[in-house]
């Protein structure tokens, strides 16, 4: 059976080139990017979603943070409703690798790394982030993923391993606190450098008074085996764990922000005010990419956000808003 598809009822426009000119175009089709195309979709808005198919929900095996799933949701088949919920209302999706955006005659113009081009009169970037990852093959690594010994975001997954032994992968500041934080779920914790060991003296001595073990040695690789992941160390010794965090960090996708002129934080996230706006009129970024929570429930309000400011900013443009009042 053919689903069911709502139209925008809107005509199409034209760019100065002769091509589609969107109201809204959306990179990336993570929870944010879907939210912001939905909503635009329902505001009766020609969108136009671009991705590669890399969005990092869809390598979740399940997640028990999603609202409304109690009995939890695999990242693809989340992925998928929000698709549909948003083909339903006429957003279109395409499949392309985005590797250059910039302004043009008061329009935003995206580029593939195929040298095909959409243009918008707003954009929104929800471009994600990528995991710096523990070195295994990469059919390893997801083997690892989907049989639940492997994980990297204690938010949302350390309820699912209470009392178990968890190891964390990272002996630096960030990865002590990522030990703390587990700690309230089991007391089976260790902390295991890869590569240099940047504790501080008194950074150890708060991770000891916590019964958290740190591990004098560090890692050199890393086996599936059974239902364990097992840590090698330097000297040959091994230790074998229910589930590996790894703490070593991220890398926001913040190419196409930056190619438009947008700053981005010290650690190379998009400002957290830009789901309500940026420095650029017409331009937003949601989702992972920005400064933040890196959360299912967050992207979906970013993209609720930035889609209703999008669309108002477009309403303003087209004289649909009231003219302010004398006075004010």
């Amino acid at each position: 059976m053919r689903e069911a598809r709502l139209s925008t009822g809107a005509s199409e426009e034209r760019g100065t080139n002769g091509e589609p000119l969107a109201e809204c175009l959306v990179v990336g089709a993570g929870p944010a990017g879907l939210t912001a195309a939905l909503y635009l979709a329902r505001y009766r808005r020609r969108v136009t979603v671009l991705h590669d198919g890399s969005a990092r929900a869809l390598r979740i095996p399940r997640t028990h943070n999603a609202p409304g799933f109690p009995e939890g949701v695999s990242g693809p088949d989340l992925i998928d409703r929000m698709q549909r919920h948003g083909r339903r209302y006429g957003a279109e999706f395409r499949e392309s690798r985005i590797v250059d955006a910039w302004r043009e005659s008061e329009t935003f113009v995206i580029e593939s790394e195929s040298g095909d081009r959409w243009r918008g009169r707003t954009l929104i970037l929800a471009t994600g982030l990528q995991l710096n990852q523990l070195p295994l093959e990469h059919d390893a690594h997801e083997a690892a993923i989907a049989a639940g010994v492997l994980r990297y975001c204690p938010i949302c997954d350390a309820a699912e391993y209470v009392g178990k032994r968890i190891g964390i992968v990272g002996c630096t500041p960030s990865g002590g606190n990522e030990a703390l934080f587990l700690r309230r779920y089991s007391d089976r914790v260790t902390l295991v450098p890869w590569g240099q060991l940047e504790l501080s003296d008194h950074e150890r001595a708060a991770l000891t008074e916590r019964r958290i073990d740190v591990s004098a040695e560090s890692a050199t690789r890393f086996d599936l085996s059974g239902r364990d992941i097992t840590v090698e160390f330097v000297s040959g010794a091994y230790a074998e764990f229910d589930v590996v965090f790894p703490a070593l960090g991220v890398r926001p996708r913040t190419e196409l922000a930056q190619a438009l002129g947008l700053p981005v934080t010290e650690d190379g996230s998009v400002d957290a005010q830009a789901p309500f706006a940026t420095e650029i009129p017409g331009l937003y970024s949601v989702g992972d990419v920005v400064d933040g929570l890196d959360q299912i429930s967050v992207a979906v309000g970013h993209g609720a956000i930035a889609a209703t400011k999008a669309h108002s900013w477009l309403r303003e443009q087209d004289g649909e808003c009231l003219p302010p009042r004398a006075g004010r």
